[in-house]
């Protein structure tokens, strides 16, 4: 069995400031599949996040939205460089997001995270496996 994309889905109170703060920090999105309820940024030619009203996620699933400062999923993603992993976290900052943790470097892989403007938890890394330690 083959994946051949991934859409991950998240709820938002407002597209068109999430729509801004993902296009700020470089990322595309796809307009086809954007409207007034939801906005899909493009990670890569295979993997993108819907971000969608509140409103629209609940027809999606039963459960409801978290309330609060409550975290049901972190998202990682993996950078070409270290740089790359600074310029998205630094520009996540300054566009609204604040830093998760401090930045994580252990050699062969080196990681920062932030929350985005809705509060979902997103880890920004750079690994290079050649160098991870044979332990």
């Amino acid at each position: 069995m083959k994946i051949n994309q991934i859409y991950v889905n998240l709820p938002v109170k407002d597209v068109q400031k999430t729509k801004e703060f993902w296009t700020n920090l470089g990322f595309a999105t796809n307009e086809e599949m954007s409207n007034d309820k939801s906005v899909c940024v493009v990670m890569n030619e295979n993997i993108y996040v819907m971000f969608l009203t509140e409103e629209s996620f609940q027809t999606f699933s039963e459960r409801p939205l978290p309330n609060g400062d409550t975290t049901q999923v972190l998202v990682a993603i993996s950078l070409d460089t270290r740089e790359e992993v600074d310029q998205v976290v630094n520009a996540a900052v300054a566009n609204g997001a604040t830093q998760h943790e401090e930045p994580q470097d252990y050699g062969w892989m080196y990681h920062n995270s932030f929350w985005d403007i809705n509060g979902h938890g997103w880890n920004v890394m750079f690994a290079d496996p050649s160098q991870m330690p044979k332990e």
